[in-house]
């Protein structure tokens, strides 16, 4: 049975058989004895994405005591569940990220990576945990690489078009709808809106 451990754009969690091209952990542990999540689906606010391959590390998944091992299907997704470059293994893309935010002008500073984390995961925390609702909005204004939802499916809009998302990749592309809810989070549309770049799953057709 495949583990509970593939990430959706909405940030939830799933067990499916479908593989991922990123990797990343949400903090620490929060899974059980049994590979089982626990009630709450996050340690900390340090949510972020890695690559599979670094270094030669190699991990048993959901070893006891160590940090839930995430997989997204693409960077694009990950970004959408909240998570944000990993500054170790992804340090030149979490450069690029940071730099994109201060051309924004969200900060007026080089953010730290908490200061990344407490507002990125901190939005998606919020709504997971019902303390805050997704903004509406055209989907028409989201820079290219954001996500939104007009119900239970995802759609990434690129180059003025609605992509559906699944776990196995995207579909063929459609128009955009009038009205969405934004799924990535808001800093994250303004480092994509200045620049930053994500990696998407090779099923993306224009």
């Amino acid at each position: 049975m495949p583990l509970p451990n593939r990430v959706d754009p909405f940030g939830l969690i799933h067990a499916v058989p479908e593989r991922g091209t990123l990797m990343g952990n949400r903090g620490g542990c929060f899974h059980k004895e049994d590979k089982t999540l626990k009630p709450t689906h996050w340690k900390t606010r340090q949510w972020i994405t890695c690559v599979l391959d670094f270094k030669g590390r190699q991990r048993e998944l959901m070893a006891e005591g160590t940090y839930t091992e995430l997989f997204f299907l693409d960077e694009v997704t990950a970004l959408a569940a909240g998570h944000r470059p990993c500054y170790e293994c992804r340090y030149t893309d979490a450069k690029r990220f940071r730099e994109a935010l201060v051309r924004s002008g969200v900060f007026r500073y080089r953010p730290k990576a908490s200061d990344l984390s407490d507002a990125i995961a901190g939005e998606i925390q919020a709504v997971l945990k019902g303390k805050s609702e997704r903004e509406q909005l055209d989907p028409a204004n989201l820079p290219d690489g954001a996500m939104f939802t007009t119900g239970s499916a995802a759609y990434l809009k690129w180059q003025d078009r609605a992509h559906a998302w699944s776990f196995a990749g995207y579909g063929t592309p459609v128009e955009l709808p009038k009205r969405a809810v934004r799924l990535t989070p808001h800093i994250t549309c303004q480092a994509l809106a200045h620049g930053y770049q994500p990696a998407v799953h090779s099923s993306l057709t224009v």
